[in-house]
């Protein structure tokens, strides 16, 4: 049934960045040996490099977007009180 506004989710521009850490799940890109850093194996700090890198992608995507409204539309004619009505 459609509806007037959107809740919950939203979409903007940003959220594409949220796709650059799943690369990490592509594991034949880096499924090998060399070269080494520190005695670890590519296939490991390869792993490692994402983990910041995932927080830094999920932290920017938050910061652009958390004052964008999730409602549009039509704004809510619902007031708090008439939410207790029933509470009587």
């Amino acid at each position: 049934m459609p509806s007037d506004h959107k809740t919950g989710l939203r979409w903007s521009n940003w959220n594409l960045l949220l796709i650059l850490p799943l690369f990490m799940l592509i594991t034949p890109w880096f499924n090998m040996d060399e070269p080494r850093i520190f005695g670890l194996p590519f296939f490991y700090w390869y792993q490692f490099l994402f983990v910041p890198l995932g927080v830094v992608c999920v932290g920017l995507v938050y910061v652009k977007t958390k004052d964008e409204p999730v409602v549009t539309g039509k704004p809510d004619k619902l007031g708090v009180d008439d939410l207790d009505e029933g509470a009587n």
